[in-house]
């Protein structure tokens, strides 16, 4: 009984946003061009479960290029009221189109002269009457047994608000790294704005020898800077090479006369490099075609400028 309950919840408020697609029309698009031409901020505002839906879709909003904030109509009529510019538009949403604490900011925005653009179930009501553009979100019926609980109307109210954003965002050619900007600490924005400059090792801590350097020094370079890894350069100062513990690992396995060798002797030559501009998801990429953990990051004349590790990556969740 419970299983059968809940398949039957979440079919009929499918079947309800179903039904939306049909509504999507001229008032739509309207709607649409009015945000697109406001000047200022989209004041989403409702009451009770709509205000709540309100509160996502003003997120979905700003987090997708339109600048949106949310009203709470009961804090509005008590003084919020002054958040709103004569540049600004409302989004108003209500299902019954009757909320008192709703109606009552109604003459107030249209002294403002703002533009009101409302979700509404209920098309004659006295909310959509002083609208500019009515978009129906009405449903058959909740999906509760009594057809009380708010349920399937917040959810068409919710995706009509999605739609309503996705379509302002292809408008606006709003790009994948448009959305990294507003969202620096999530995990796209990582990808698309943090460059390998960002988190490299410089100056000391780049684990350097020349190429005249003996075994030992190298081994103790390489340990004590923590890499697991050491550039090698001329007298230049130039990347020549590099020597990890793989090939010392790979090394001892051939031959026990190890310490008499010189770096230049053992290391790999023209090791993998990056440019410090690219961005740091480019160089977890390399990392993983080429099977290592290391990338060096040259200046201009080939010297080591600095150094990144796959450990670095993951501190900074590019992985």
């Amino acid at each position: 009984m419970i299983i059968k309950k809940a398949k039957e919840v979440i079919r009929r408020e499918a079947e309800a946003i179903l039904e939306l697609e049909k509504k999507i029309n001229q008032r739509f698009v309207k709607a649409v061009e009015l945000i697109l031409n406001c000047k200022g901020r989209v004041i989403v505002t409702g009451i009770g479960k709509s205000g709540i839906i309100g509160k996502k879709i003003a997120a979905t909003l700003a987090s997708t290029g339109t600048p949106a904030m949310f009203l709470h109509p009961a804090e509005g009529i008590h003084g919020d009221l002054g958040m709103v510019r004569r540049d600004d538009l409302i989004l108003a949403i209500t299902k019954s189109g009757e909320t008192d604490e709703l109606y009552q900011l109604f003459p107030i925005f249209k002294r403002l002269g703002v533009p009101i653009i409302t979700f509404t179930g209920n098309l004659l009501s006295p909310v959509a009457e002083k609208s500019d553009v009515v978009i129906d979100v009405s449903v058959d019926s909740e999906a509760c047994s009594n057809n009380l609980v708010p349920t399937s109307s917040t959810t068409a109210a919710l995706v009509m608000g999605d739609a309503l954003a996705l379509a302002l965002l292809d408008e606006r050619h709003f790009s994948p790294e448009d959305f990294a900007l507003l969202h620096p600490g999530g995990n796209l924005g990582r990808k698309l704005l943090l460059k390998v400059s960002d988190i490299m090792h410089t100056g000391d801590s780049i684990p350097t020898v020349s190429e005249q350097a003996n075994m030992k020094e190298t081994i103790l370079e390489m340990t004590s800077k923590r890499f697991g890894t050491t550039t090698v350069v001329n007298e230049k100062k130039e990347l020549v090479g590099i020597f990890t513990d793989g090939d010392l690992r790979r090394l001892v396995e051939r031959t026990d006369a190890i310490f008499k060798l010189k770096a230049k002797e053992v290391m790999t030559p023209d090791p993998k490099t990056i440019d410090g501009e690219e961005l740091a998801a480019k160089a977890l990429n390399v990392m993983e075609s080429y099977n290592i953990t290391c990338l060096i990051i040259p200046d201009p004349q080939r010297r080591p400028k600095g150094i990144i590790h796959l450990h670095d990556l993951l501190k900074a969740g590019v992985v």
